[in-house]
């Protein structure tokens, strides 16, 4: 075995070893660049000044990268529809509407996940306050553990598909994608995905009553409409400053989400409700937030720098080829390891570490028809959200059960979490599959609204 095939090898193998380690994975990232571009120096397969240039390609690459701006502004934003109650306000209304339908709990969930996600994209937020929130008034109602569990974790994670979702703003990044083109053609697919959680808490609900009972009717209740058309207003006019002003053309999506954090804190400004410390709340966490992605993010750049230089790049090819699985085979054998990967790291190591290794492969694919070439890596990206929203449900590391159990505390245990989550990962791997079977439901929209 050559020095090309051996040196990517054994960095890609002391990479998983590093990951399964339980070291922080920015840590793990630069130790192995680092090991392996003073391996590759001493055995001559890159040159010094090679080296050199890396702080210039992360600083060029990520610093001054002016799509990655996007990313702290949509945290800020979500961070402060959470501090200023704009959300839990939106919530306490779509519960009241519903109550009386079987099953309205859970639907109400599922909806407020859905406008939270086109308004907000961050998961953990979302998943601690739709638990605080709605989780004990299910449980009160005689919600089955299981399914108020499983409803409140998937509602939650919609956000890392549904745009202005910050996993979508790495992606493009990475791919070198039309950012604008990748938000509306995740969108159509996040809220399909949406309607099967609803279709699905209907049947439940339809089938065995018991594990999601109707409300009983309260009697002179006034106001009700009016309460929940001023609550649903707000966040929809966040929606509208963020995705209508990339739809209509007027800022790029980079711009939109300073006007969707503008947006935020002028509605919180008009709630009464933001004040000084919500403003420095907000702030540092969003710092707290970003410093750990960017950390991971720094760390991803230099080992793909690296691991391009020793032949990684057409090491992937070649073992890509080696198979023999033909194209179709290379997707599903990509899918798979992004959904066996996800029980394990979360989507930010899972997209650093496996985009930069996909790409050369997803370049050399042809799926015939079935895919045009100019939509291929679009319809792929959207696949892969898909797939990595899993991740967030799948245990034992699923982050969104974790952020679950904490907020819920004693009321649910993580046995009953987990059969909960069970049958929503079965529901995202059939709309995957139906997103891989039907790529012009995918690329419906960016085809009729950005010729």
């Amino acid at each position: 075995m050559d020095l090309d095939t051996l040196l990517p090898a054994l960095m890609f193998l002391f990479l998983m070893l590093g990951l399964f380690s339980t070291l922080p994975v920015g840590l793990v990232l630069m130790g192995v660049t680092l090991s392996f571009g003073g391996i590759a120096i001493a055995l001559g397969e890159m040159r010094f000044v090679q080296v050199t240039l890396m702080p210039n390609r992360i600083f060029g690459g990520i610093i001054e990268n002016p799509v990655l701006v996007a990313a702290p502004m949509f945290i800020f934003m979500g961070l402060i529809m959470e501090k200023t109650r704009i959300a839990e306000d939106l919530l306490i209304a779509l519960q009241k509407a519903l109550r009386v339908v079987p099953g309205g709990l859970a639907l109400a969930v599922t909806l407020m996940g859905t406008i939270l996600a086109a308004a907000t994209g961050i998961i953990g937020a979302s998943v601690v306050m739709l638990t605080v929130l709605a989780l004990p008034t299910m449980l009160d109602k005689g919600y089955s553990p299981a399914l108020a569990s499983g409803t409140v974790a998937s509602a939650g994670t919609l956000g890392i598909l549904i745009p202005p979702s910050v996993m979508l703003v790495f992606m493009g990044d990475l791919l070198t994608l039309n950012l604008a083109k990748l938000f509306v053609a995740a969108f159509l697919p996040g809220l399909a995905l949406a309607a099967i959680y609803v279709v699905y808490i209907v049947i439940r609900a339809a089938l065995d009553p018991a594990s999601a009972p109707a409300a009983p009717k309260i009697d002179g209740e006034t106001g009700l409409w009016r309460e929940f058309l001023v609550a649903l207003a707000l966040p929809l006019l966040i929606i509208v400053a963020v995705l209508g002003s990339i739809l209509g053309g007027i800022a790029t999506p980079t711009e939109a989400s300073g006007v969707g954090a503008f947006a935020a804190l002028v509605l919180g400004f008009v709630r009464g409700r933001l004040n000084l410390p919500v403003l420095s709340d907000a702030m540092d966490r969003s710092i707290r937030t970003i410093a750990m992605l960017f950390f991971i993010f720094v760390g991803a750049t230099a080992f793909s720098y690296v691991f391009r230089h020793v032949g990684g790049e057409t090491f992937i090819i070649n073992a890509a080829r080696s198979l023999q699985l033909g194209d179709w085979g290379l997707l599903a054998m990509m899918m798979i390891l992004i959904f066996v990967m996800g029980f394990f790291f979360d989507w930010i190591e899972i997209t650093l570490i496996l985009l930069p290794i996909f790409t050369p492969i997803i370049q050399v694919m042809d799926l015939g028809d079935h895919v045009p070439r100019a939509d291929l890596v679009y319809w792929f990206a959207v696949l892969m959200a898909v797939n990595l929203q899993t991740s967030f449900l799948t245990p034992p590391f699923g982050f969104a059960l974790f952020y679950l159990k904490g907020a819920a505390r004693d009321r649910v245990q993580m046995g009953q979490v987990y059969r909960g989550i069970v049958p929503f990962v079965v529901l995202q791997l059939i709309a995957l599959g139906l997103f891989i079977a039907y790529p012009s439901f995918v690329m419906y929209l960016p085809n009729v609204l950005l010729k």
